[in-house]
């Protein structure tokens, strides 16, 4: 799966998080990747719940396209 809106998302994102639950898109269709804002109503299609310590920098995957999200793991690069 690729987002829809990934035009320019080749690389991840580099972000420390406040602490908190936070959803990552699964269906592709987010208008703000990595984030979930709902475009998967009616895909059948659920975000991946993940939560942040607010301390830890995380690389969150922009592409959609790795095997270990919502964290990146360079599958961008293969594409």
């Amino acid at each position: 799966m690729r987002f829809e809106h990934a035009a320019d998302l080749d690389k991840p994102l580099g972000v420390t998080l406040e602490k908190g639950t936070y959803y990552w898109c699964r269906c592709g269709k987010s208008n703000t990747p990595p984030y979930c804002d709902g475009s998967h109503d009616g895909t059948g299609m659920t975000p991946l719940r993940f939560e942040a310590d607010g301390e830890t920098p995380i690389a969150l995957c922009l592409c959609g396209l790795t095997s270990n999200p919502p964290h990146c793991d360079g599958s961008h690069v293969d594409y």
